[in-house]
């Protein structure tokens, strides 16, 4: 892609400030809002509001506290006024045409809402027929599949390591078959992830609809593979790379001539995504993706109105709201322009965008909160203007959902276009400065990174080297360091730790039984397979060019072969490129693993880290601190022992220090069982006094105990409470991962 490309925000020339007044004046003038005139108010200048902030910040730097960096390398300003950012403002813009910014429909939902696609993922091919069934019967709009690991990868059941894994398990026609009796896909679309190719689950899913007399030409929405993606998420693909391009041009050419409703590339960011990626990154290097396919599909000749018909993305949306809109609008913009690059009649640069929550953004600790996650990422998915989207059930990262957690995630779609009338605007962020602003800053630097993916000789070349793999971990490394010192906030894991939290049930499914039953099925199957007929067509399969090729599958499935047959028989050259792959992380995982280790000691020893509170002073005076420094503590779901502070007899002045040390040394029971750290908790006013005059007297009562000073301490003073005997500070500074972990260490949990 060449680096002049022109990606701009609006085609329209900057507006004077005179242009400015004549627009809102006439805006006014057509509105039916009555006349309120509000010459009693005088409108602050900038200076005036920073003024009335740096009063409220009470000497804290404005420039530090008021301004907000984010992970994408773009600062969110305090206040986005509109005659800073009227110049970027779309007005000769219009949703459905032009470089798509502001919509890729000219409608926007108003006639046709998102498609609500709930994906379906029940082990057994029966029930998942069902739960489709079901999820349509209260609101869905689309019947998506989600398949197991080894569907996707092509080997039978009986071979199958962990059947049900991800998703239903198909080896048979038969099996396909019953997972869409009853299903109306001529007036439904379809959708299902295929892996490295799609011929394969598409020539199955044909051969069933045959099977049950329905036209095929009616099939319409997404059977897509994504091979590149494939090889990011496992570092290298069952089949060349080569290959698999002839099977999507193949496929390609198939649909248009069969079923031109089906998409059958499916360009996913999911794998970037859950490797910890940035917005910038997520989308560049999905494009870099996508580009790859577009050329490749184009040295096969095909020309760029079907490829561009057969391509679908899916987006990861995370939990930064403005700046997720900002990203989907930025992406509709750049795809646009990519595609003008090769050649696109403007009806063909439209992109079709498939969304779903961040499963990264997801926490296994305090689940229910991943509702309100949900709902967040939802709606700036719906205002960044996706064209489907799956909402995941809560409990995505423990189990398979259940009909409490399918129902809530199903029924934010439903809130959001019944109740929350989101079908009405069209291009709800459009003209938000703060939005625009943003859509305009993430543009830019979702273009730069995606340069540096193509100087790099493109996405294959830029994954051999590995620089997209360590930016992605540099990313990663950055998040988790954050949620260490508390800058980043998970709630429920490393801030505000729910102590009463009983933990889901993750009802494991007996892989075992499940597994003798769809044996079982499959070789009741076979036990009616013309042997020598399959063989014929699993010959015709391996004969097979790949324009023919969903065509000679869906005879070998409709004669009886299994999926591992076909696959076998289709298979060509072995995949040759390796690169390292990214793992699946969630950004709270470390946390987790932590509160595991913890509450594996407490199952076998019936121990704990406990904490004592040498609080000083009455209530007021000690109680921010010893709040602070119980939910610092609890994160790691450690014992914290609470008291309402220790304060002096009338006739013995600090006599409070003697009491804290008593009741330290006195132990957590009757026995005497010592404390394993205490925390000194007052204010920073009382510290110069108290803790050089206590902190000794609580180490000779506890001397193998870590001591604690809670509050950040003033420089000046630092020294001295480490003299006295402070070994370590708790406060908004502190690494709170490290300092639970080191806990565990001393009390013998970990090693």
């Amino acid at each position: 892609m060449a680096e002049e490309t022109n990606i701009e925000q609006s085609k329209s020339k900057p507006m004077t400030d005179k242009e400015l007044e004549e627009l809102l004046r006439k805006s006014e003038q057509n509105a039916s809002y009555p006349d309120v005139p509000f010459d009693e108010f005088t409108v602050p200048t900038p200076e005036e509001w920073v003024a009335a902030c740096n009063e409220l910040l009470k000497g804290k730097p404005f420039d530090k506290m008021m301004y907000t960096k984010n992970y994408e390398g773009i600062t969110f300003d305090p206040i986005y006024t509109l005659r800073k950012w009227k110049d970027i403002l779309p007005t000769d813009d219009y949703p459905g045409m032009g470089d798509y910014l502001r919509g890729s429909t000219v409608n926007g939902y108003v006639h046709e809402p998102w498609g609500i696609a709930q994906a379906c993922d029940l082990t057994e091919p029966q029930e998942n027929n069902e739960l489709l069934k079901f999820e349509i019967s209260k609101g869905s709009t689309v019947y998506h599949v989600r398949v197991d690991s080894a569907t996707l990868g092509g080997i039978d059941v009986k071979d199958a390591e962990k059947p049900g894994d991800k998703g239903v398990s198909l080896t048979t026609l038969e099996d396909m078959h019953t997972m869409l009796d009853g299903l109306d896909l001529e007036k439904l679309p379809y959708m299902l992830y295929t892996g490295e190719g799609s011929a394969r689950l598409l020539a199955m899913t044909v051969a069933a609809l045959k099977a049950a007399g329905k036209k095929i030409e009616k099939l319409h929405g997404i059977i897509g593979a994504d091979p590149i993606g494939e090889l990011v998420k496992n570092g290298k693909t069952a089949e060349s790379l080569d290959a698999l391009y002839d099977q999507m041009a193949g496929v390609i050419k198939w649909a248009k001539k069969n079923a031109p409703g089906l998409r059958t590339i499916l360009v996913r960011s999911t794998v970037f995504s859950l490797g910890g990626a940035e917005s910038v990154q997520e989308v560049a290097y999905t494009y870099a993706v996508a580009v790859e396919y577009v050329r490749q599909m184009m040295k096969r000749g095909l020309d760029i109105h079907d490829i561009s018909q057969a391509i679908a993305f899916e987006f990861n949306q995370g939990a930064n709201f403005f700046m997720e809109i900002a990203k989907l609008r930025a992406a509709r913009q750049i795809w646009a322009n990519i595609m003008k690059e090769f050649g696109a009649e403007e009806a063909d640069r439209a992109s079709f965008v498939h969304g779903r929550p961040a499963s990264f953004t997801k926490t296994v600790i305090d689940p229910y909160v991943n509702m309100l996650r949900n709902c967040t990422q939802s709606f700036s998915s719906v205002v960044g203007g996706v064209n489907t989207f799956e909402n995941e059930p809560f409990d995505e990262l423990i189990r398979k959902g259940d009909t409490f957690s399918r129902r809530i995630a199903r029924n934010i779609h439903i809130m959001l276009q019944e109740e929350f009338g989101m079908q009405a605007p069209i291009d709800q962020a459009g003209g938000s400065w703060a939005v625009e602003a943003l859509t305009k800053q993430i543009t830019e630097k979702i273009w730069a990174k995606f340069q540096e993916v193509e100087a790099a000789g493109g996405v294959i070349a830029a994954l051999k080297d590995g620089s997209i793999q360590k930016g992605i971990a540099d990313v990663l490394a950055a998040r988790f360091k954050a949620l260490e010192l508390r800058k980043d906030r998970a709630v429920g894991v490393n801030m505000y730790p729910n102590m009463t939290e009983e933990p889901l049930d993750p009802r494991p499914e007996n892989t075992e039984e499940i597994k003798k039953i769809l044996v079982a099925a499959v070789e009741k199957y076979e036990a009616d397979v013309d042997a020598k007929e399959a063989e014929a067509k699993l010959a015709a399969v391996k004969a097979a060019a790949a324009d023919v090729l969903v065509d000679a599958e869906a005879e070998a499935f409709a004669a009886g072969a299994t999926i591992g047959q076909v696959a076998k028989a289709a298979a060509k050259a072995e995949g040759e490129v390796t690169v390292e792959a990214i793992a699946e992380h969630h950004w709270t995982e470390k946390f987790e693993a932590l509160r595991r280790d913890t509450e594996a000691y407490i199952a076998k020893t019936g121990k704990n880290v406990e904490v004592f509170l040498a609080n000083m002073g009455p209530i007021p005076q000690h109680k921010a601190r010893a709040d602070f420094s119980t939910s610092f503590l609890q994160v790691g779901e450690f014992n914290v022992h609470l008291n309402n502070g220790f304060q002096d007899d009338e006739d013995k002045p600090n006599s409070r220090w003697e009491k804290a040390a008593a009741a330290l040394k006195a132990g957590i029971d009757e026995a005497g069982t010592p404390y394993d750290c205490a925390v000194i908790c007052s204010t920073d006013a009382t510290y110069p006094e108290d803790v050089p005059g206590m902190a000794p007297l609580l180490k000779a009562a506890n001397p193998t105990m870590k001591l604690f000073l809670a509050g950040a301490p003033a420089k000046d003073m630092k020294q001295t409470y480490l003299d006295a005997g402070v070994d370590d500070f708790i406060s908004v500074s502190a690494n709170c991962f490290d300092i639970l972990k080191d806990l565990q260490k001393r009390k013998g949990m970990i090693e």
